[in-house]
């Protein structure tokens, strides 16, 4: 048990290091990065009975349902709303990559309990798949998410736009990997590029919130 517990855990603890250090600046609290993994991870019972309660009714019949709207669209938004409501207006997120670093660490703490769970579920076998495409995947959206949420706080002229991206881009980016899973009889290889690319997204979604946020000091160091 132990031993199952540990390996859930490890990808999303090394996934949410990895991005935590890239911050170039001023690194957010340990605590605060902590609180966010646990809201993530508290997300995931929730999630559950609401996915449940949908089969149960016979709501999700088609595939298209079950990509865009059984998981994904659930998820997603409760993962965007608890970033919103529980960190966005606390008095740590004053930099960009801010968002990037608290988003993903409510992605990852609900990635690490649904692996978890899994593994309980399907054996420790399954343990390398599950690294290497959904905890991941959970992270990048979350970089995505991040991103955007950042750029909604820092350019409030743009906030209702960049808040409405930080939802729509992730959403997207999870149904259409929900649909590779779904659709595609040989999927994974589909879903190794599809990875590849969103790996990409991620990477460049960090270098340019480290960019901004260098701008940001150089211009009031300028004036």
């Amino acid at each position: 048990m132990i031993s199952l517990i540990a390996v859930g855990l490890a990808p999303a603890v090394a996934l949410l290091c990895f991005f935590y250090l890239k911050d170039e600046f001023e690194q957010e609290p340990i605590y605060m990065v902590i609180r966010s993994f646990i809201f993530g991870a508290l997300l995931v019972f929730p999630i559950l009975f609401i996915q449940y309660a949908l089969q149960e009714e016979g709501y999700i019949n088609h595939v298209w349902q079950e990509a865009f709207f059984y998981s994904s669209l659930i998820e997603e938004f409760l993962k965007w709303f608890i970033v919103v409501v529980a960190i966005y207006h606390h008095v740590h997120f004053n930099e960009r990559y801010d968002g990037i670093v608290y988003a993903t660490a409510v992605a990852l703490g609900f990635a690490s309990v649904e692996n978890i769970l899994y593994l309980f579920s399907n054996g420790l076998e399954t343990a390398f798949f599950r690294a290497v495409f959904p905890v991941s995947s959970h992270a990048l959206f979350g970089v995505v998410m991040g991103y955007y949420l950042g750029m909604a706080k820092f350019y409030p002229e743009k906030k209702y736009w960049y808040l409405i991206y930080s939802f729509l881009l992730p959403y997207i980016l999870h149904s259409l990997y929900n649909l590779i899973l779904l659709v595609q009889k040989d999927w994974i290889i589909y879903l190794v590029p599809f990875m590849v690319c969103l790996w990409i997204i991620g990477l460049r979604k960090v270098k340019k919130a480290n960019v901004q946020q260098l701008e940001s000091i150089n211009h009031h160091k300028a004036s």
